[in-house]
């Protein structure tokens, strides 16, 4: 019997705060004219300072393991696909783990940029289609206000901070994530990237003068290779569906920019309406986009079971993929609270903390005491 991964349940966070393009205009020389004619944003959120990657994520994971009926404990897997992780070590994905009281879970990190939620519902699917796993939350979420130039005003009228998250569940029943395909060209590599913080630019004071902890991008190679790969990537999956672009209800596009998706439309021959866009007031989000406009399209009543919908984006790296899946929605009717106990959690958190450190010096005691053997 087959196996099928199936997207059960979604869920959102978001900052309150909101930066407006009037806002910008006081920060940096530009307009709103300006910004909303070369990307179609008004408006993006900006974490606080009690927000990270890890809360927003965690908030979006109790959301839709909500709306899915699952409990924490049922989790198998948790992937966080980010390109702002917490840190570079620990996996922001075991913070959440921790965070949510997942404590059956296996938890890593996924980077692939703005593509990044693509390729991690592709592997968590390929997980449950093999039988290994029976569920998994997949999760985007990004905090890229933290990485941005706010001097610089290519970069900083773009981006936003949010999180999203999707359940995936093994059902027999056929449908769920059907076909995926993933790409990567290292050759582009340098058009978006942030250059130091990690081992070949190790933070000294000069990179910090330098401004090269902020995001730095080819903005015209950037609009060229995503306008190139877009429509391709999207046929490319439909096909091995065995399906036709008229089958596909709705196509969730990486919120990038406002002119990227109408190109993308125009390569399929498809009229916008086809495209589920909310860019206008969360700007590009990376890895959060597009759960994030999933869920509004749900909102919205533009998804309904057995409908065909198409997950498509391009980001850093460079990298592209989309995702086919038939929409199926929570396999069970009751929908549980799943509440987040925070102090329930950091008490647990704290026991677990205590118990190495006991077994810790326990550990140490037995050592000092093992008899020395005779040379």
């Amino acid at each position: 019997m087959s196996i099928y991964a199936h997207i059960t349940g979604w869920g959102i966070a978001v900052p309150e705060k909101k930066l407006t393009n009037n806002d910008l205009m006081q920060m940096v020389e530009t307009s709103d004219e300006w910004i909303v004619s070369r990307t179609g944003i008004h408006e993006r959120r900006i974490a606080g300072a009690n927000e990270s990657t890890a809360t927003l994520a965690s908030k979006a994971a109790l959301q839709a393991l909500s709306n899915a009926g699952l409990s924490p404990v049922e989790v198998d897997l948790i992937i966080v696909a980010s390109s702002t992780p917490e840190y570079i070590f620990p996996a922001t994905a075991c913070l959440v783990q921790d965070h949510i009281g997942a404590t059956n879970a296996g938890a890593f990190d996924l980077s692939a940029a703005c593509t990044g939620f693509i390729y991690a519902l592709s592997m968590a699917a390929s997980q449950i289609r093999t039988g290994a796993i029976k569920s998994a939350l997949v999760i985007g979420s990004e905090t890229l206000s933290r990485f941005v130039n706010w001097e610089d005003r290519e970069t900083c009228i773009l981006f936003g901070d949010g999180a999203g998250a999707f359940v995936l569940q093994a059902s027999e029943a056929p449908g769920g994530v059907l076909t995926s395909a993933l790409h990567s060209d290292g050759s582009g590599a340098k058009s978006l990237m942030l250059p130091a913080g990690g081992s070949r630019q190790p933070t000294t004071m000069e990179t910090v003068r330098q401004g090269m902890h902020y995001i730095q991008m080819n903005g015209r190679e950037i609009f060229r290779f995503a306008t190139r790969v877009m429509a391709k990537a999207t046929e490319k999956v439909v096909d091995q569906a065995g399906l036709k672009i008229e089958d596909v209800n709705l196509i969730i596009p990486h919120q990038a920019n406002q002119r990227i998706i109408e190109a993308a439309a125009r390569g399929l021959k498809l009229p916008t309406e086809r495209f589920m866009v909310n860019l206008d007031h969360y700007g590009n989000t990376s890895t959060a986009s597009i759960p994030l406009a999933t869920y509004e399209a749900v909102e919205q009543g533009r998804l309904q079971p057995g409908d065909y919908i198409v997950l498509v984006g391009f980001g850093a790296g460079l990298t592209w993929g989309a995702l086919l899946a038939q929409w199926s929605g929570p396999l069970s009717k009751t929908q549980r609270r799943v509440r987040h106990f925070g102090t329930l959690n950091r008490a647990r958190a704290l026991f677990r903390q205590v118990t190495r450190r006991i077994e810790g010096m326990i550990w140490g005691r037995e050592e000092k005491e093992k008899p020395k053997s005779r040379k």
